[in-house]
């Protein structure tokens, strides 16, 4: 068997425990998905899954709820429409 040693991180407490709880429903706990990981890692060369930056917080996503933000409080915010309404513009 191979020499272990302790690797000591710091995480969340409710990341912890919502990740023991799904780790135990696939039978393992967090040392194992955590070996798991590095394996993989190490095999692949490369984070095994992919990683990427949330497309909400992207600066142009920003720019525009920050002019939609400006347009509600200058009150120019979107006008309420009936179904019928939507459909007549629609097809208008």
């Amino acid at each position: 068997m191979a020499e272990t040693t302790n690797l000591n991180i710091r995480i969340d407490r409710d990341l912890k425990e919502r990740a023991d709880a799904v780790f135990s429903e696939m039978g393992m706990n967090m040392t194992t998905a955590f070996n798991i990981f590095v394996r993989q890692t190490l095999r692949q060369g490369k984070i095994p899954f992919e990683i990427y930056a949330d497309q909400f917080y992207s600066d142009s996503n920003m720019k525009v709820l920050r002019a939609s933000i400006a347009d509600m409080d200058a009150g120019r915010g979107i006008v309420r429409k009936t179904m019928e309404e939507l459909e007549a513009m629609e097809n208008g």
